[in-house]
C-alpha cells in the first residue's frame, strides 16, 4: 500500500483546474471556505489541518489525506502526533480507518524526505 503523494497532489491540482473553467463561483467560494477555515482562530491552523487529516482517514479520501498532511506539516506537525491522531481516527473509523492511516503515515515520509532534499 504506497501513496504517490506527488500524483495526488498534481490530481488535485488538475482537477481543480478544470472544475475552475467548469464552474469557477463554485471554486472561488470552495477557496474561500478554506481560506477561512484554517487560519488561526479559537483553534490553530495547525489543529484544523490535523483534524482535517483525521476527518480525511474516516473519511477514506487519499486525496484529501495528502492535502491536509501538506497541510499540517506546514503548520508544524510532528509524526509523534500524527501517530496520535490516526489512533483517533482509528478507533472512530473502524478498521478501514487503520489502512487509511497508513496512507497518511506514508504521505508524511515521503513528503519529509521531500523537504529534506531542498
Amino acid at each position: 500500500m504506497t501513496v504517490d503523494v506527488d500524483a495526488n497532489i498534481a490530481s488535485i491540482k488538475n482537477g481543480m483546474a478544470a472544475l475552475n473553467e467548469a464552474i469557477p463561483d463554485t471554486l472561488k467560494a470552495f477557496g474561500e471556505i478554506g481560506k477561512s477555515v484554517y487560519r488561526d482562530g479559537a483553534l490553530s491552523a495547525k489543529t484544523k489541518e490535523m483534524l482535517a487529516v483525521a476527518s480525511a482517514i474516516a473519511a477514506r479520501c487519499e486525496g484529501c489525506i495528502v492535502w491536509h498532511v501538506r497541510g499540517a506539516m506546514r503548520h508544524g506537525m510532528t509524526k509523534p502526533e500524527l501517530e496520535e491522531l490516526i489512533a483517533v481516527a482509528v478507533h472512530m473509523g473502524g478498521g478501514p480507518s487503520l489502512t487509511y492511516g497508513i496512507k497518511a503515515l506514508e504521505s508524511f515520509d515521503q513528503l519529509s524526505a521531500e523537504r529534506q532534499k531542498k
